[in-house]
């Protein structure tokens, strides 16, 4: 009987330079100057093998918007899952229910502190706060700021968080940077290309990740916005329920 073809994700992460970008994109954006001094290869090789995993579906670019000349790399990791369960299915069926189908409910001992930024602090970063408190009922002590916090919210960022998740943020107001520096975090993670240029230091050395999401303009805009950062979340679970360190 003749064999079945290797699967597309298995043939595209097989080869070490690929599986070594996925690694490192799995932790967070990046530009490709960035990958190429993580991984130590030339440029040209790191953007074919890019391109690569861009045609697989695997990866996806964005152009930067504190400077239009860069793109950040983001990782789509729900279709990697998706990807990796047909991967076993395609061996025998009985091993694609043993990947795992959500994250860990168990935290450790001490709530991990994660702090969330982007520029005015009104939407990407507090929903991203509101969300990852709501997914973990509080175990996790989330915070967010701005470097040029709005005077409120945005509306419509309150909106979808009330209207989608059943999460009430509305007598929350932005805070600066300056508020949350010097305190200790595990992990940092800006989420607009704009404000991770400015990103203070901290103490402790917490893990800096990037989420590279453009502000929301539209009402269906906050809504993909929300989307996005909720698949991030639900990500970033497992990290911040795991004793092993993010691929770095």
């Amino acid at each position: 009987m003749a064999s079945s073809p290797t699967p597309a994700f298995l043939r595209l992460a097989a080869h070490p330079l690929r599986w070594r970008l996925l690694s490192e994109l799995a932790a967070s954006d990046y530009r490709v100057r960035e990958l190429v001094g993580l991984v130590g290869e030339p440029q040209n090789l790191v953007s074919y093998h890019l391109r690569l995993l861009r045609d697989g579906g695997l990866v996806s670019a964005r152009r930067s918007t504190h400077d239009a000349r860069d793109s950040y790399y983001h990782l789509d990791l729900a279709r990697c899952a998706d990807a990796l369960a047909a991967a076993a299915n395609a061996l025998h069926p009985a091993l694609a229910p043993l990947l795992p189908g959500s994250p860990s409910a168990s935290l450790p001992a001490r709530p991990p502190r994660v702090l969330f930024a982007c520029t005015g602090n009104s939407a990407r970063s507090p929903i991203a706060e509101a969300l990852l408190r709501h997914r973990t009922g509080g175990r996790v002590e989330a915070v967010s700021a701005g470097s040029h916090p709005r005077p409120r919210l945005h509306p419509e960022a309150v909106a979808v968080l009330s209207e989608r998740y059943g999460i009430d943020v509305g007598d929350r107001r932005p805070r600066h940077l300056d508020t949350v520096t010097g305190h200790r975090f595990d992990y940092v993670i800006s989420l607009c290309d704009k404000v991770r240029e400015v990103f203070p230091d901290f103490p402790g050395h917490p893990r800096r990740l990037h989420w590279s999401i453009p502000e929301p303009a539209t009402g269906a805009g906050f809504v993909r916005t929300a989307e996005e950062i909720e698949a991030r979340v639900h990500h970033l679970l497992p990290i911040l329920t795991s004793s092993q360190e993010v691929p770095s």
